[in-house]
């Protein structure tokens, strides 16, 4: 993806959504390698089992879709884009 490229940018929210994306699956990995729970601090029932494997079959796909739509909206801005500084190169810009 792009946002490889440049770097983490904290206010573009696409950077966020894929950062995000990473410490799920960081810490979905490391919790279940481990037999741990994902704590839960605002509720009184940390994610067993059966959360987990709800965020790994439903969300992490979600998110990976979302990605991937961006990626499809990106290249086509960036194709856009370079056909318009090739017609402005053809047209003889700049004068």
């Amino acid at each position: 993806m792009a946002t490889h490229a440049l770097g983490y940018a904290p206010e573009d929210p696409v950077c966020l959504v894929e950062a995000c994306r990473k410490a799920i699956e960081w810490i979905l990995i490391t919790h279940t390698a481990r037999g741990l729970l994902v704590a839960r601090p605002w509720i009184d029932h940390p994610y067993g089992e059966e959360e987990i494997t709800l965020l790994e079959e439903e969300l992490l796909p979600a998110m990976d879709r979302f990605l991937s739509r961006i990626e499809e909206i990106d290249q086509q801005l960036e194709e856009a884009q370079e056909q318009e500084a090739a017609a402005l190169l053809a047209a003889g810009w700049p004068r």
